[in-house]
C-alpha cells in the first residue's frame, strides 16, 4: 500500500465566504463548553482528589441521571461522610463507565492480521447523539475508537488507524471518520483532542489533511466542505499572529521567532488541572510550587499543552529532562508541529491551484514557504544532523534527539541533504532492536525510551522512505512487526505501545498499558501490506 504523499495530496478548494476568512458558522468557543470540572465543582473535586475511581477518565465519562444542579443541591445536602458514601452518592446520580473486559491468554490464536480485523468490529461506533448529561461530543458518522480506557475518536490517533482501514478496505469508515472530524471543526474552530467536552480547549497535532489523502471521495460538495474545514483549522493555529511583537513573542499557539518570523507552539486555552487527570495535574502543580514556586495556572498550562503534543508526557517537554515538575511546552516550538503546518499550507495552496484559486494558492504557497524557511534556520542543528525543538525563552534548540526529527522529511519540508542527514542519524541512534526509538533518555514518562510508539514507526518508515534510505525504512517496519507479533503471541493483546529495546509490552505514564489498539492496528495492518511474509 501506498499512502499519497503530503505534497500531493488534492482537494477541490471553492469555499463558502465563512471558510474563505477560515471561521466556520455557528462555531462554538473552547470557553463556551462546559465541562464536567464547570458543572460539578465541589463534588467533582472531591471525587477525583480522593481516588473515588482509580482512573481519573471513569468519572468524566460517566452520564448523569439528572440535571448538574440537582446533583449538586443533593451532594450538599447529603455530605456523604467517607469515600465509601461518596462513591455510593456518585453511583445513585451517574451512570459510571464499566472497565475495558480483559482478554484472556490463550496458546491459540488466529493470525494478528485475522485479530486485527475482528478488532475493527469491536472497536468501530454508530454515529453519536449524546444523552443529556453526558460529556461526549456529537458525532455524525461511524467511527472508531483506540480501545481501552479510550472511549471516542482521538485526533491524531485516527490518521494511523486510518492506515489499517485502508489496508483493509474500510474506507466507509475512512470517510465517516474524516465527515465526523469536519464537523467537530464546523462546530469548534478544530479537531479536540478528543470527542469529549473536556477536550475542546485544545486540539492534537494536525493530520487532517493527511487523513484526507487516504479518502477516495471525488463529491465536489463534500469536498469544498473539507476544504473549508482544513483553512478553519489553520486559522485556528494561527490565532494570535497578529498580536504577536518583539516585545510580546507568543500569544495562543503562535511564537515570533528572533528575526520576525512565525512558528507555532502547543498550547491549551484553559489553565486549570485537566479534568480526566485532574488529580495528577494538581500534585504536579503542587510539586512544582514547592521546587521553583511557579505559579500552579502557568504548570496547568504546559500539561495541557503537553496534552495537545500527543506526548504526554516526554523529556522533550521538561525543563530539567527528567522530572515532570519541571514542565514546560509552551516555551517551546516543536519541529513536528511546524512540519506538519508546513504540509497543511502545502495541501490547501494545491487544493486551491486545482480550482483556479490564485490567490488563495499564492498565499498558502507564501506561507508554506516561509514557515519552510524558518525551520531551516531556527530548529536545524548542523552539527548533529538532526531537527530539534527551539527554545524561544532559552533562546536556544533543546538538547536531546527524538524520533520528531522525522517530521520535516515526514511532511517534504526538510532540503534533500539535511533529510539525508537525518536519515543517518536515525539509522545509527533511533534504531533499536524492536522499532524506532521515541528518544534517547529514560525518564519513566512514556514517551521516552524505552518505548516506542505505532505512529512515530510510521512516520520515520516513511521519512527514511522519502530520503531515499528504504533499507532503514524496512529495518523499522519489521522490526516493529516483530516486537508487535511476539506481544500479541504471548498476550493476545494489540498494544498502545512497547518496549522496543525488549520487544516487549510498553510502560510508563499516567495509566495502564491499553489494549486495543486503533493506532497499532492501522500501522501493523500498513507495514503488513507494505512488508508481506513471503
Amino acid at each position: 500500500m501506498r499512502i499519497i504523499a503530503p505534497a500531493l495530496l488534492l482537494l477541490a478548494c471553492a469555499t463558502t465566504a465563512a471558510g474563505a476568512r477560515g471561521v466556520p458558522a455557528r462555531m462554538v468557543p473552547a470557553q463556551g463548553v462546559r465541562t464536567p470540572a464547570d458543572l460539578y465543582g465541589p463534588l467533582f473535586h472531591d471525587v477525583q482528589m480522593r481516588r473515588i475511581f482509580p482512573d481519573g477518565k471513569t468519572f468524566v465519562d460517566a452520564v448523569a441521571k439528572r440535571p448538574a444542579a440537582v446533583i449538586l443541591a443533593a451532594y450538599r445536602r447529603e455530605k456523604p461522610a467517607d469515600d465509601a458514601a461518596l462513591k455510593r452518592f456518585v453511583l445513585a446520580h451517574f451512570d459510571v463507565p464499566s472497565d475495558a473486559p480483559v482478554v484472556a491468554s490463550s496458546a491459540a490464536r488466529p493470525t494478528m492480521a485475522a485479530h486485527i480485523t475482528g478488532l475493527w468490529r469491536d472497536l468501530a461506533r454508530p454515529p453519536l447523539s449524546p444523552a443529556a448529561g453526558s460529556s461526549a461530543l456529537a458525532l455524525p458518522a461511524p467511527y472508531v475508537v483506540p480501545g481501552g480506557r479510550f472511549r471516542e475518536p482521538y485526533y491524531w490517533d485516527s490518521y494511523f488507524t486510518m492506515l489499517g482501514l485502508k489496508a483493509d478496505g474500510r474506507d466507509d469508515l475512512i470517510d465517516g471518520m474524516i465527515d465526523d472530524f469536519v464537523s467537530l471543526v464546523e462546530r469548534y474552530g478544530h479537531v479536540p483532542n478528543g470527542a469529549r467536552t473536556y477536550y475542546v480547549s485544545r486540539s492534537q497535532p494536525p493530520f487532517l489533511y493527511l487523513m484526507m489523502g487516504l479518502s477516495e471521495q471525488r463529491a465536489p460538495a463534500v469536498r469544498r466542505r473539507r476544504l473549508a474545514a482544513l483553512r478553519a483549522e489553520h486559522a485556528y493555529w494561527m490565532r494570535g499572529v497578529a498580536t504577536v511583537s518583539a516585545k510580546v513573542p507568543a500569544a495562543a499557539r503562535v511564537v515570533r521567532m528572533p528575526d520576525g518570523a512565525v512558528l507555532n507552539r502547543y498550547y491549551d486555552d484553559r489553565d486549570t488541572p485537566r479534568d480526566e487527570s485532574y488529580r495528577e495535574d494538581v500534585l504536579t502543580a503542587q510539586a512544582s510550587g514547592r521546587a521553583s514556586g511557579r505559579a500552579a495556572a502557568e504548570v496547568y498550562r504546559d500539561l495541557r499543552a503537553g496534552a495537545e503534543s500527543g506526548w504526554d508526557y516526554s523529556s522533550r517537554w521538561l525543563g530539567d529532562g527528567r522530572t515532570l515538575k519541571t514542565i514546560r511546552t509552551t516555551a517551546i516550538v516543536p519541529v513536528d508541529l511546524n512540519a506538519l503546518l508546513y504540509g497543511q499550507e502545502r495541501a490547501i495552496a494545491a487544493a486551491c491551484r486545482a480550482l483556479a484559486d490564485a490567490i488563495c494558492a499564492r498565499d498558502f504557497d507564501g506561507q508554506a514557504a516561509r514557515r519552510r524557511a524558518a525551520v531551516e534556520r531556527w530548529l536545524w542543528v548542523p552539527g548533529q544532523a538532526r531537527y530539534g525543538d527551539y527554545d524561544w525563552q532559552a533562546g536556544m534548540v533543546r538538547t536531546g534527539l527524538s524520533a520528531a526529527t522525522a517530521y520535516p522529511l515526514f511532511t517534504g519540508l526538510a532540503a534533500p541533504d539535511r533529510a539525508k542527514a537525518v536519515a543517518r542519524t536515525i539509522a545509527g541512534t533511533l534504531l533499536a532492536p524492536g522499532g524506532l526509538r521515541t528518544t534517547t533518555v529514560r525518564t519513566g514518562q512514556q514517551w521516552d525510551t524505552p518505548n516506542g510508539w505505532a505512529p512515530l514507526q510510521w512516520v520515520g518508515h516513511e521519512a527514511l522512505r522519502a530520503a531515499g534510505d528504504s533499507v532503514t525504512a524496512q529495518l523499522v517496519a519489521t522490526r516493529f512487526l516483530m516486537t508487535a507479533e511476539r506481544e500479541y503471541r504471548r498476550s493476545g493483546k494489540m498494544l498502545e505501545k512497547y518496549d522496543v529495546e525488549e520487544s516487549r509490552a510498553g510502560g510508563g505514564g499516567e495509566y495502564p498499558t491499553q489494549d486495543g489498539f486503533g493506532w497499532t492496528n492501522g500501522v501493523v495492518r500498513a507495514f503488513q501490506v507494505a512488508y508481506p511474509v513471503q
